[in-house]
């Protein structure tokens, strides 16, 4: 069984951190962790020359709507396992997750073992998922939701980062300005931006981003409601 040496915490809650922290060291007595506060921060981690084993993943974080920092995270460092430790307990929320691409699903109420468990499957080469989790029966909309799903995953990083702006309302002069890129070079990326999502003004993709919120999932109604 392979053993992690170092992860990576995604989390903006201090007291939640220390807790993981403690869980993984009882578990992995010697491993290295690091904490980041945000998507910015986690991949300047990242960055390091020492290579992390697994990437501690929460949704919720200041800067980022959505699933997209775990896109993010997911197409800078395809081969990283990533699990995803979220209070969004929803199987929808959790089914979409794997659908974008992380190694499992946490819940922030889990028990030592269970953390404990989760880290040695990823470890081993597994997904892992919440004790019990049974994947929601797929309504017509999901049918959707799953080929909005593989046409972001087309995206690039920056790709991925223009658009995040770009629901922010942003014009193309203020994304240059944040990214410290050319004006044509934003051009460029819209372009790429409305043909990957198959749409055809800023607007629509817009519309179409919008649709990877947790509000959007949770809020979907199907005929079991």
């Amino acid at each position: 069984m392979a053993v992690p040496a170092r992860i990576l915490i995604v989390d903006d809650h201090p007291l939640f951190v220390e807790a993981l922290q403690r869980a993984i060291l009882s578990a992995f007595p010697g491993t290295e962790t690091r904490d980041a506060i945000s998507i910015e921060a986690a991949k300047k981690a990242l960055e390091s020359k020492e290579p992390f084993d697994i990437v501690l993943l929460d949704l919720a974080l200041p800067g980022t709507r959505g699933f997209e920092g775990l896109l993010e995270l997911r197409k800078l460092h395809p081969s990283l396992p990533i699990i995803v430790v979220s209070a969004l307990e929803d199987p929808r929320i959790v089914q979409d997750v794997m659908r974008y691409g992380a190694a499992g699903f946490v819940s922030k109420s889990a028990n030592r073992a269970e953390i404990a468990t989760a880290l040695k499957d990823v470890m081993d080469g597994s997904l892992t998922l919440p004790k019990g989790y049974k994947p929601p029966e797929v309504p017509p909309a999901s049918e959707a939701r799953s080929d909005l799903v593989q046409r972001l995953k087309m995206l690039t990083p920056k790709q991925l980062r223009v658009l995040h702006m770009l629901r922010q309302g942003l014009l193309n002069k203020q994304i240059a300005h944040e990214l410290q890129i050319e004006e044509t070079t934003v051009k460029a990326h819209v372009s790429e931006i409305l043909r990957k999502l198959n749409v055809s003004s800023r607007t629509q993709a817009v519309i179409e981003a919008q649709k990877i919120d947790f509000e959007s999932v949770l809020g979907e109604t199907d005929d079991r409601v």
